[in-house]
């Protein structure tokens, strides 16, 4: 009996060691919908907000949406979030390194220098950075810049925003010559440069009259006082405001002074449900699909990349209610220009600076400055006759 009693146990036990062995609940083996994925991979991302702040949650929304699509599981990524533009930045690179990253994201601007400082001390990891400049001056084989065309989706928004005076015109409640927008801007860089520049373009497309005044928070995001910005910029006679700042502080503040506005990454409406026409947004899941595509093969990314409405990187939320009867339609023949290339943000016939023309040069060739064309980050820095900025 006890002999039957110990080979039951026996056999009990080496049914439980291979159900163990064949069934493992492993995070790594598989996702969640039975897709396969690499065990290898590991992902980090540095952000300078968290999700509270429209710009990181835009990116934290692209780099979920992207490991999804890949049949990733979340577990295969780090995320670091308020991370300052100071050597916080290369410690959390350094830290993502050693926990065995892959590929390591940067999102701001100001990452960059120190991002390329923890590339060259790790070469066999892909490091990537948003909106800067020098991978390809770094000489590091490891090093990449990426950044949307988002200037494409400011310039739709613009005609939005262009709608929008045209419509308080025919209403009677300005006039052409009182089309004032203003706008709010983080720091005056290229990239805050180019936005507000493709945003008055759009706008000017629709109501030539239309002027456009820019104030500098100095700060990515700072939510009272870019609400502080946007009350000044009406006390200034602007109709109007549209901005690139992180936060819901200007919209929330137009909503309170009826004022209509245009935001930035995410929709506006739930803080602006009666102000807030639009906002540009960035798809950022198309380039981290791409560049974990790439870590998981061994392919080679580009050093710089941008990618705009022709591989839907970029587009605009949801039209608000307050907004101009047909502009859903003319936000789709703007859109299909840009797309086919018969609309170019940067013709140059459309604008002057300090009344002459922009000359042929590296960047403007065949009618047009190229942007994002020769380097992933923004580089038109002219402030164009119309709009004044300090």
């Amino acid at each position: 009996m006890k002999k039957k009693l110990l080979a039951l146990i026996l056999c009990i036990s080496m049914v439980a060691v291979l159900l163990a062995g064949c069934g493992g609940g492993s995070k790594d083996s598989g996702s969640a919908d039975g897709g396969s994925e690499d065990a290898n991979i590991k992902i980090g991302i540095i952000y300078i907000g968290d999700e509270n702040e429209g710009y990181t949650a835009s990116h934290m929304n692209g780099i979920h949406d992207a490991i999804k699509e890949l049949g990733l599981s979340e577990d295969a990524l780090i995320e670091k979030t308020n991370i300052p533009e100071d050597e916080s930045a290369y410690d959390a690179a350094v830290d993502l390194a050693e926990q065995g990253c892959t590929i390591i994201f940067g999102t701001s601007f100001g990452h960059e220098d120190f991002l390329i400082q923890a590339a060259s001390e790790y070469p066999e990891i892909t490091f990537c950075h948003a909106t800067g400049y020098q991978a390809a001056s770094s000489g590091l084989e490891n090093m990449h810049n990426y950044f949307d065309g988002i200037y494409q989706a400011r310039y739709v928004s613009g005609v939005v925003a262009g709608l929008k005076l045209q419509d308080m015109i025919n209403n009677g409640e300005l006039t052409a010559d009182k089309c004032k927008i203003g706008y709010i801007g983080a720091f005056p860089f290229a990239e805050v440069i180019s936005g507000f520049t493709a945003f008055y373009l759009g706008a000017r497309s629709i109501v030539p009259e239309a002027t456009m005044e820019v104030q500098y928070t100095n700060s990515w995001a700072d939510s009272s006082l870019e609400a502080e910005t946007a009350r000044a910029l009406v006390s200034d006679g602007c109709v109007l405001i549209s901005q690139h700042a992180d936060t819901t502080g200007a919209p929330s503040e137009c909503e309170a002074m009826g004022v209509p506005c245009v935001g930035y990454n995410i929709s506006m409406l739930s803080v602006a449900p009666n102000s807030a026409l639009t906002s540009p947004t960035n798809y950022w899941h198309v380039y981290y699909k791409k560049a974990i595509e790439a870590a998981m093969s061994g392919d080679k990314l580009p050093t710089d990349w941008a990618g705009g409405y022709e591989v839907d990187a970029v587009g605009i939320t949801e039209l608000g209610d307050s907004c101009a009867p047909g502009t859903q339609e003319k936000v789709d023949e703007t859109i299909a220009a840009l797309k086919d290339g018969s609309l170019h943000v940067f013709d140059i016939t459309t604008f002057t600076v300090d009344g002459k023309q922009l000359e042929d040069s590296d960047y403007v060739y065949d009618g047009y400055f190229h942007e994002s064309e020769l380097a992933a980050a923004p580089s038109f820095d002219f402030i164009i006759d119309g709009i004044t900025a300090d």
